[in-house]
């Protein structure tokens, strides 16, 4: 079975490709955007992490009739009321500037005490497939915000969030570390049922 992922994000495809593996999921092809059949992709203007992930799930198989997972993602900030949210990437103004959008948060949080500085990493991913099924599934990763930036791996938010249990910002952690315990990756672990169905596999 074909699925593609809507996304040009080659980490994206390598974190399910893993995830698929380890759940001894087998049949299952996965075909990246820029090797689908090109089609204009869809303007991300939703409210939420899931109407994103759905908008961009639901073109995918409208346009190469392939069952499509697609996910959205930023960081959800207690104090600032879930935000920046669906406005993570581009919250300076300026879309995936991460210094200055890391900049602003600092400044904004700047006279937030510790014990009101909680935040989330959220991922949602969608599943659509050509029969008009629809699944969604949403992933969190909790911890705090620092008040400076650590740690030199990873990319956005990352020098800023401390996960919960850790001593180290998650830009501080190895990508396999990461990747073992993030939001992204606790969404797409829930899809693994619907996807062995649609593969006619069961998870080992």
């Amino acid at each position: 079975m074909k699925l593609l992922v809507a996304s040009n994000n080659a980490k994206k495809l390598a974190e399910l490709e893993r995830i698929l593996h380890d759940a001894g999921i087998s049949g299952v092809e996965l075909v990246a955007l820029k090797d689908a059949p090109a089609y204009e992709e869809p303007i991300e203007d939703g409210r939420t992490f899931a109407d994103n992930a759905l908008i961009k799930a639901r073109a995918g198989v409208k346009n190469t009739g392939l069952p499509t997972v697609a996910d959205d993602s930023g960081l959800a900030v207690a104090e600032l009321g879930g935000m920046p949210g669906v406005l993570s990437a581009r919250w300076s103004g300026r879309h995936g500037d991460d210094a200055a959008n890391n900049e602003l948060l600092l400044a904004q949080m700047e006279h937030v005490p510790a014990d009101r500085r909680a935040a989330a990493f959220v991922s949602v991913c969608a599943l659509v497939t050509p029969d008009g099924q629809e699944h969604v599934v949403e992933g969190r990763w909790p911890g705090t915000l620092l008040r400076e930036p650590q740690g030199e791996n990873g990319f956005g938010y990352d020098p800023l969030f401390q996960p919960e249990g850790e001593d180290r910002s998650s830009a501080q952690m190895s990508p396999a570390e990461k990747n073992a315990v993030s939001h992204r990756g606790r969404a797409l672990s829930q899809l693994i049922p619907v996807i062995a169905a649609l593969a006619g596999a069961c998870p080992a």
